[in-house]
């Protein structure tokens, strides 16, 4: 971790303080791409998430400078997502949904993304971690599984999102 790295925790009620910040470094992670549709549509994906009571959001500063964060919620018991991937289902079904991990350009390679996903699992109360891959990605459901994860099935969210890969933990996660 860079020295002057610092961690910030966030929650449902920050939402409104945080927001822009969110989005202006997905628009800087993205800025390739912002002419994508379903990338022009990440602020009602903040909205949707951060509407969650259980909302819960790590951001990384260097200075004050924000360069990146991860962010997600529990599962609402009963309705996880992932159900259809496993059968039969773990006996504890009990679910964070690990919904985002970005840093900035300027900032990659430097184990940023590993210290902000870890910041926001450690502690959490639920058994499980799922999270989406691109499946056009292979190198980070690589990283991911360097992480602990599995791949448990696909699936496609949006009729205009990619296909992705669905991905579970156990929680904790390993050292």
């Amino acid at each position: 971790m860079p020295p002057t790295l610092a961690l910030r925790r966030y929650h449902h009620a920050d939402v409104p303080a945080i927001r822009q910040l969110l989005i202006d470094v997905h628009a800087d992670a993205y800025a390739d791409q912002m002419d994508d549709e379903f990338h022009q549509r990440f602020p009602w994906f903040v909205d949707h998430w951060g509407k969650n009571q259980g909302f819960a959001c790590v951001v990384a500063y260097e200075a004050e400078e924000p360069v990146g964060f991860a962010y997600g919620a529990p599962a609402t018991p009963g309705h996880e997502w992932w159900r259809d991937c496993l059968d039969p289902a773990p006996e504890d079904t009990s679910t964070f949904s690990f919904s985002e991990l970005m840093v900035r350009p300027a900032w990659r390679k430097q184990g940023i993304s590993e210290l902000l996903h870890r910041a926001l699992l450690d502690g959490r109360p639920e058994a499980h971690a799922v999270l989406l891959v691109d499946t056009a990605h292979p190198r980070v459901q690589t990283l991911y599984q360097s992480w602990g994860y599995r791949k448990v099935g696909e699936q496609r969210p949006f009729a205009d999102s990619p296909l992705y890969a669905v991905m579970m933990a156990s929680l904790p996660l390993a050292a």
